[in-house]
């Protein structure tokens, strides 16, 4: 039975293995994550119950024994079932280490699938926000400098303006949504080369424009630096999660770095070292004077399970944190109250950015978060415990 969980663990150790249909052209493809955890929920429940059915039968051995005991006329018989008593007991102690061993070993192997599934998540939202609209798009939808009708009206201005009554604005100010704006719309209404006629048409070519970019303008740009700012915040979880990968692999010897792994496709090497290390651990828990030497094997696969867990807890506190931003996000674009009369003026680029806040705040719920991560099933895959223990 052990050899075939041991079988069964390395073959489903992060995925590494590819499988195949029975025919050449149709491949199968491997299961979700929240299946595989399901399956590694059984797993460990199938390994608990093959155990446990093995302590009953040595406590219906012990029961023999001590009943042998009482019953016995000679004292050789007496002597022959206290010794048999003392490896039953001895037996019971080997089956509690290598029930333990045997579960350590399956959460071990969880731990670095959800590892490499984390770290693509990770990867997926760095290209997520480094996607999302660059300052460079975004100053161009919320400053009005940035319009054809706009620029027009402030050349034709310039090209009326009395040179002797007028001033042109600095280069820094010019660019200046606020000074801009003030400064073209006194030009204009102080303008006598320009009707009045003239006037309030200039101003109806723009009035959408400047509604726009003047109530939105600092609405965007917050969206811009808090975009930066959870990027940051997902360039510390990965640096996390690349030395929890270190920490993790530490104990079989596995010294590549996750990214060059990752990119490398270097997974059969993870399995190799972890199979060495199993080995080592097997030939340990067989030899009675070597029980000090398994069971700090057996430790050094448990440690790193602990802060898997609490990075868990770090990365669902950012993703928390980033749904609750992008919700914000998608109050803050929806605030525009004027955005059905002023349709045909807004960029493409503003609707765009509204799609891609709904897509990002699904994503953030589901792709990002996986609720599979979370609960006491997860707890008891990974740590062994169950909440109504």
């Amino acid at each position: 039975m052990k050899i075939i969980i041991y079988i069964t663990i390395i073959l489903s150790l992060c995925g590494i293995q590819k499988i195949y249909a029975i025919t050449d052209t149709v491949m199968i493809k491997e299961p979700s994550i929240e299946e595989y955890i399901t399956q590694l929920y059984i797993e460990i429940e199938k390994t608990k119950a093959t155990y446990q059915e093995k302590y009953m039968n040595i406590s219906l051995e012990l029961s023999k024994a001590n009943q042998s005991i009482v019953e016995s006329n000679t004292n050789d018989q007496k002597l022959y079932w206290l010794l048999e008593k003392g490896k039953l007991k001895e037996e019971r102690e080997r089956l509690k280490l290598n029930e333990l061993s045997d579960l350590s070993k399956i959460r071990y192997i969880k731990g670095l699938q959800i590892i490499k599934i984390l770290y693509e998540k990770t990867l997926a939202l760095d290209h997520h926000f480094a996607s999302v609209s660059t300052f460079h798009e975004i100053n161009k939808i919320a400053n009005p400098n940035n319009y054809p009708e706009f620029k027009n009206i402030k050349e034709t201005i310039g090209a009326k303006a009395d040179k002797k009554k007028g001033f042109d604005l600095t280069n820094i100010l010019g660019n200046n949504i606020y000074a801009s704006v003030a400064h073209s719309f006194i030009s204009l209404f102080t303008s006598d080369g320009t009707s009045k006629t003239q006037k309030e048409e200039s101003l109806k070519d723009v009035e959408c424009i400047l509604d726009f970019t003047l109530r939105m303008h600092n609405d965007l740009n917050t969206i811009y630096f808090e975009t930066v700012f959870l990027q940051k915040s997902n360039d510390n979880i990965i640096i996390e999660l690349q030395q929890l990968f270190v920490d993790f692999t530490k104990p079989i010897k596995y010294k590549t770095p996750l990214k060059e792994c990752r990119n490398s496709d270097d997974w059969d090497s993870v399995r190799e070292h972890l199979d060495t290390y199993l080995e080592t651990l097997n030939e340990a828990l067989a030899d009675d004077s070597k029980r000090y030497k398994a069971h700090k094997m057996q430790i050094n696969l448990e440690f790193p399970i602990d802060r898997l867990l609490q990075f868990i807890t770090q990365y669902n506190a950012f993703i928390d944190q980033g749904a609750k931003f992008y919700e914000k996000f998608g109050i803050m674009l929806d605030s525009y109250e004027n955005e059905k009369q002023c349709a045909s003026k807004i960029p493409v680029e503003y609707k765009k950015l509204k799609e891609g806040i709904i897509v990002a705040i699904d994503k953030f719920n589901t792709a990002y978060k996986p609720i599979e991560i979370n609960g006491s099933k997860m707890k008891e895959v990974l740590y062994g415990l169950n909440e109504y223990d």
